[in-house]
């Protein structure tokens, strides 16, 4: 399997915690809620393949995705982690808790999803991916940054992210997602704590994926934000970093038994 070695900050110590960014955006969308759990844990920041300063190597899917990411952990020498996703990057971790179960202390997704995608997606992420091949990333800046935030004050940090991804890797990251599998059929044999975050006013995840989450993950809660779109890390840190922190904490409390 093709992996790629991932760019990735580090902030605090303790629990190691894994963020992972949604598309087609990098790990600074996670800025806002730093400051509020690296004073509980260690925190892992990487750009995906492809995003941010993270080559994007040879293939691409979301299991490979997932297996960058189990190889930085083997180089931090982190046996296990809390993996945390962002709508894509929870993809990404979906993927990563089916292939290495036993590495996952805890799981978080954030505006994200199990389902795979219709047929319908699925042509929308193909046409997208050639209108970027074509016309390059202007276009979808425009479009996902009006969609991917409630709130006007966040459009254009989004915007000026999405201008400066490198085009190969977004057009890569669609082809990943639309061939991405299901996994709610297995969701039911993860065993870790998990909370499903949601903003309610999200635009591009429709919000009946969150409960759906919520009813097949054994050990889950949700959580569910008013007035927040896709973005819940910046547009509400303080409550979303308030629902990591439980999750981190019972992690904690589960290594001090």
């Amino acid at each position: 399997m093709d992996t790629v070695s991932l760019y990735y900050e580090e902030r605090g110590s303790g629990t190691p915690v894994v963020l992972l960014h949604g598309f087609p955006l990098d790990h600074t969308i996670w800025n806002p809620v730093v400051p509020l759990l690296e004073i509980h844990a260690r925190l892992i920041l990487p750009d995906l393949r492809g995003h941010g300063k993270s080559p994007l190597g040879q293939a691409n899917s979301i299991r490979e995705m997932a297996e960058d990411v189990a190889v930085l952990l083997d180089m931090l020498d982190i046996p296990r982690a809390i993996l945390v996703g962002h709508s894509m990057g929870g993809y990404v971790t979906l993927a990563f808790a089916r292939a290495h179960p036993h590495r996952l202390a805890g799981l978080g997704l954030v505006a994200s999803q199990a389902e795979s995608d219709t047929p319908e997606k699925q042509r929308g992420r193909y046409n997208t991916a050639a209108d970027v091949r074509k016309h390059g990333l202007r276009k979808l800046a425009e479009g996902m940054s009006q969609k991917l935030s409630a709130q006007p004050g966040l459009v254009e940090t989004i915007r000026q992210i999405i201008l400066q991804a490198n085009p190969a890797g977004v057009v890569s990251a669609l082809a990943a997602m639309a061939e991405r599998p299901d996994a709610t059929d297995w969701l039911g044999e993860i065993r870790v704590p998990a909370v499903v975050i949601a903003g309610e006013a999200d635009a591009l995840m429709p919000p009946d994926r969150a409960v759906t989450l919520e009813q097949l993950l054994p050990h889950s809660w949700r959580v569910s934000l008013p007035g927040v779109g896709h973005l819940p890390m910046m547009e509400a840190p303080e409550q979303t970093a308030h629902a990591l922190v439980e999750l981190i904490q019972l992690e904690q409390n589960h290594q001090a038994m």
